[in-house]
């Protein structure tokens, strides 16, 4: 078959994109796109996961960024979220048993920032009523009445016990110590001298009547402070039963709306009880005493714990929340106790600075996250694990295991957890999860894979006409003519190098189309048309090339070796692909292969100086394997072949340049040589079969600018595996010069085709009787070889003193 047999006809160079396909002149026309373009796979594990109420059933959005993960989810949960009902609010309150552990309480949406102004109204309130109860002159009244009752009573028994003393000849009197009981004489105390100078018999009769009137003044000081605790219980029940009047009616009704909760129930309970055990704070307060020149600041007492910290509060009209959460800290998950620096450094807290997570504000509904981001953050990922597994949201303060102090904080009742968790990662992090993290594949049970490329179909056509106008809408763009949203179709072709398949990837079109917006505004154009995608396309590599171009000045001027013209034995050219940062490009290296007599067979330059990687070294050694099936079925091979990349100074890596080396290795075996004007890549097996590579549309361009600089003869082009003809999306100028007969693209399926195309030279076949026909590649490259083994046996002959002494080795083999 001749080489031009293997040409690759010009209409599949590149696919191109009908734009009277479309039946708009304007993507204004359009709707909105609803939903994503062609992931029906992931969005089928997004619908089974989210409709999963079991606990675990958590979802991974794994693919590459740019593909739709965030906004597909994003989508799919706006619309699932309107039809579920709104979950319950959160608040803190104080806990007036346990200060230390606030209390958690659930409300219906809506009702939690109720409750909070409800209890601002009773303080409120409170606040102005019971001093005024207390300082009524009905309150005054009773409690003056009933002081005196218990002071009469008082009066009564003290008066008793002094009328007996009198009656024994004894006193009560008050001293330092307090009241005691001392003899009299003549209306006055004793004198010790008179108490010394009485008889024993009457100084006993006087200590025994002193014993038991002072028993009778320690059972009257006993009753008097039972009289005192009863005054105190009297003062304290007129008190609630004015706290009761003053407070009672204004939370009766509260009690009444919250009757069906019985935790906000037990809390205003709670708060009456305490309100009518602190009624002295309602009280106007004394000011201190004031000191010369120092200013005592006045003592307020506070009714902080009268307060309700409203930690969540949900709209009863909008269905389920759902929160992205961009920076999942531990503070910004599970929340956190924010503290207040008082003078002298000391910092104080309490419950109503206790603040909310992202996991408070999704429960109920779904929170968002970066895989990634969760894994970095200290703590996150540990605690997220922790809340899944228990379903509660517990705010600690994850630094306390650190300190060498323990420091008095709070310790909040924590939330039962009732949210689906979605993390959006890449399949790097998801398998590292799935492998070396023991417990993720018992909390995220769901994958989602979003594909970076799907096959092209004509609803799907429609779908990406779809896309360009809800983004052109969405961010302000001109809107898009059908021959500019054609270009942008061939463009998302060129991203997967497939002319059956479109890019996905999103974030780059999307850039694509800002960009083309931009020039054509610039050029005062009312709509995109293919012009200026194109436009937008070579601005963009400009900004990008400056390397690419810099290297092929140094190609045109002869700095890098690189023929174009002419045939050389044991030459030719091969194709790599470099990549820096967001541009890649393609170009020629020369490779070059000499062939020796010798035992050492295949040496690769590259990997004997460590340049090369393991993939590339296979390739080299499948050569090995593709000359011994083919050429040593009656005779070893014997011969030493070095293999090199010339002028090339970095690692090389991968096997589509396998393909070449061997197109080499046989020119400089056979002694035909190779046309210089074609450059070839593609990887090969041990049966000579070619095997598609990558990068092809980025090599074949490459080669192309080296033979439009050096000058185009019609005889150059590039030759690629015939598996890759359906990924060829190759620039407009390739393509022209393909079509005007100054470039061109031949494809092969085997070596033997390949050859026929370098060298002119038919391959040759194998014929019955195991030789290959004259004067073909194999048939040259068979007869070096054989040349080769019989010269190695002639030099390895050992002469006859050697062989009478046995020092010889044998015939070689």
């Amino acid at each position: 078959m001749a080489a031009s047999d293997r040409l690759v006809p010009v209409e599949r160079l590149c696919w191109v994109c009908d734009p009277a396909q479309f039946r708009f002149t304007s993507t204004e026309e359009f709707t909105n796109l609803e939903g994503s373009i062609g992931q029906e796979r992931a969005l089928a594990a997004i619908e089974f996961g989210l409709g999963m109420t079991n606990n675990g059933f958590n979802l991974y959005l794994a693919g590459e960024p740019g593909t739709g993960r965030s906004s597909t989810i994003c989508s799919m949960l706006r619309r699932k979220a309107k039809e579920e009902p709104p979950p319950s609010d959160w608040c803190y309150v104080h806990n007036f048993d346990n200060p230390d552990s606030p209390i958690a309480l659930p409300l219906p949406a809506g009702k939690g920032g109720e409750l909070a102004a409800d209890l601002r109204e009773l303080l409120d309130y409170v606040r102005v009523n019971i001093p005024t109860a207390l300082e009524s002159k009905e309150y005054e009244t009773n409690r003056v009445a009933i002081i005196e009752t218990f002071q009469e009573k008082n009066g009564e028994m003290f008066a008793d016990l002094e009328k007996e003393a009198g009656e024994q000849g004894f006193a009560l009197q008050r001293t330092v110590s307090g009241l005691v009981i001392v003899p009299q004489k003549e209306g006055r105390n004793f004198t010790q001298e008179e108490y010394d100078s009485l008889e024993p018999e009457e100084r006993e009769r006087v200590d025994n009547l002193g014993r038991e009137l002072t028993e009778k003044l320690n059972d009257v000081l006993r009753q008097v402070r039972e009289n005192e605790k009863a005054l105190r219980d009297a003062l304290a029940q007129l008190d609630r039963e004015l706290g009761l009047s003053a407070v009672g009616h204004h939370l009766n009704p509260l009690k009444e709306k919250y009757a069906g909760f019985q935790k906000v129930l037990a809390y205003l309970e709670s708060v009456q009880e305490d309100l009518l055990l602190n009624l002295e704070d309602f009280k106007p307060q004394v000011p201190p005493p004031q000191i010369p020149g120092l200013k005592l600041p006045r003592q307020e007492p506070t009714f902080e714990r009268y307060q309700v910290n409203v930690l969540v509060e949900n709209d009863p009209d909008r269905g389920a929340p759902i929160v992205s959460e961009t920076n999942p800290t531990y503070n910004n998950l599970f929340g956190r106790i924010e503290n207040i620096m008082q003078v002298g450094g000391v910092a104080t807290t309490n419950f109503t600075l206790i603040k909310p997570g992202a996991l408070h504000r999704a429960n109920g509904g779904y929170l968002i996250v970066d895989a990634r981001e969760v894994l970095i953050n200290p703590f996150a990922w540990e605690s997220l694990k922790r809340a899944i597994r228990n379903s509660e949201i517990r705010i600690e303060d994850v630094l306390e295991q650190y300190r060498f102090m323990t420091v008095v904080s709070l310790k909040p009742e924590p939330v039962p957890l009732h949210a689906k968790i979605i993390m959006i990662g890449s399949y790097l992090i998801y398998y590292l999860l799935f492998y070396l993290e023991p417990e993720y594949r018992k909390f995220f049970k769901v994958k989602a894979e979003f594909d970076s490329n799907i096959k092209r179909t004509p609803q799907l056509v429609q779908d990406y006409a779809l896309f360009v106008a809800s983004h052109c809408r969405k961010e302000g763009l001109l809107h898009f003519d059908p021959s500019g949203v054609a270009a942008v179709l061939e463009h998302a072709a060129r991203l997967v190098e497939d002319q059956e398949r479109l890019s996905t990837q999103f974030m780059e079109l999307s850039d694509l189309l800002r960009e083309a917006s931009f020039w054509a505004t610039n050029g005062g154009a009312e709509l995109v048309d293919r012009t200026w995608v194109k436009k937008a396309l070579d601005e963009k590599t400009y900004r990008s090339n400056r390397l690419e171009e810099r290297l092929q000045e140094f190609l045109a001027d002869g700095t890098i070796l690189c023929d174009t013209e002419g045939s050389v034995v044991g030459q030719i050219n091969g194709l790599s692909v470099m990549t820096l940062a967001d541009y890649t490009f393609g170009r020629p290296s020369r490779l070059t292969v000499r062939v020796t007599l010798g035992r050492a067979g295949m040496v690769n330059i590259e990997r004997e100086v460590k340049l090369s990687g393991p993939i590339h070294d296979k390739g080299v050694l499948i050569l090995t394997g593709y000359l011994g099936g083919k050429f040593a079925q009656d005779k070893p091979l014997s011969f030493s072949a070095s293999i090199c990349f010339e002028q090339s100074y970095e690692g090389i890596e991968g096997d589509s340049a396998s393909s070449a080396e061997l197109y080499g290795l046989l020119s400089a075996l056979s002694g035909l040589p190779v046309r210089q004007g074609i450059a070839v890549t593609g990887s090969v097996n041990q049966h000579g079969q070619i095997q598609p590579i990558g990068g092809v549309n980025y090599k074949v361009e490459g080669f192309f600018a080296v033979c439009k600089a050096k000058g185009l003869t019609g005889d150059q082009g590039v030759m690629i595996p015939k598996i890759n003809e359906r990924n060829l999306m190759l620039s407009d100028e390739v393509v022209q010069a393909v079509q005007a007969g100054e470039f061109h693209i031949w494809s092969v399926e085997t070596v033997d085709q390949g050859i026929e195309v370098l060298t002119g030279v038919p391959a040759g076949e194998l014929q019955p009787d195991g030789s290959y026909p004259e004067g073909s590649v194999n048939f040259l490259v068979n007869e070096r070889l054989k040349s080769m083994v019989e010269r190695l046996r002639k030099l390895g002959k050992p002469d006859e003193k050697e062989t009478a002494k046995g020092g010889g080795e044998g015939e070689a083999s």
